[in-house]
């Protein structure tokens, strides 16, 4: 059973690196089998087609996404630096889901949903409570949040390919980007 596992987990190293590359159009399976140093055929054995492989793949990493990274809805700018913070840490996960978003068609596995979903829940029980401001409803003040942590990653076409300065100190964009977070979510409105 452990060599299974190990032969398994050689195949998603392997897949993460043609997903990242190629998404899952361009992603060969013989590639990835010779990458993972496996036959062709063990990969179907496992993961019975290669949008099964990115599908796992995919929920595996933004299982440990949901896990790693604590949402704080009354500390947005620090939620929003924690995921600014992995997100420039992890361009391959980056590029992973920008795939994923052109070639699914934006179809939500659910676990990305739910979690996403009770994000928003609890950011807007922290409106009702006064705790966030209310200048912005919830659904797009997390999409902000999300869009400003990660703006400046290797699946964004705006942050750093058209600013190839901004990413060179990481501190300041950090600094920025929670900065920003915190004037969307201010208590008095002024942000509107």
């Amino acid at each position: 059973m452990r060599n299974a596992e190990a032969s398994k987990e050689r195949i998603l190293e392997a897949a993460m690196a043609e997903f990242s590359a190629h998404g899952i159009a361009g992603a060969r399976v013989d590639r990835i089998a010779k990458a993972a140093g496996c036959n062709k055929n063990l990969i179907y054995i496992y993961f019975d087609n290669k949008e099964t492989l990115f599908a796992t793949l995919l929920q595996k990493h933004l299982l440990r996404v949901y896990e790693d990274i604590a949402f704080t809805p009354d500390d947005l700018p620090g939620y929003a630096a924690r995921v600014f913070d992995f997100g420039m840490s992890r361009p391959d996960l980056m590029r992973l889901l920008a795939w994923y978003n052109l070639e699914q068609q934006h179809a939500v596995p659910p676990e990305r949903g739910a979690a996403h979903g009770a994000k928003v829940e609890e950011l807007a029980e922290a409106q009702r409570a006064g705790r966030v401001g209310g200048a912005f409803p919830p659904h797009f003040l997390m999409t902000a949040v999300m869009t400003l942590a990660t703006a400046y990653t290797a699946a964004n076409p705006f942050g750093a390919p058209l600013d190839a300065d901004s990413t060179k100190d990481l501190v300041a964009l950090r600094g920025a980007v929670s900065a920003a977070v915190g004037l969307l979510a201010q208590q008095d409105g002024a942000a509107r």
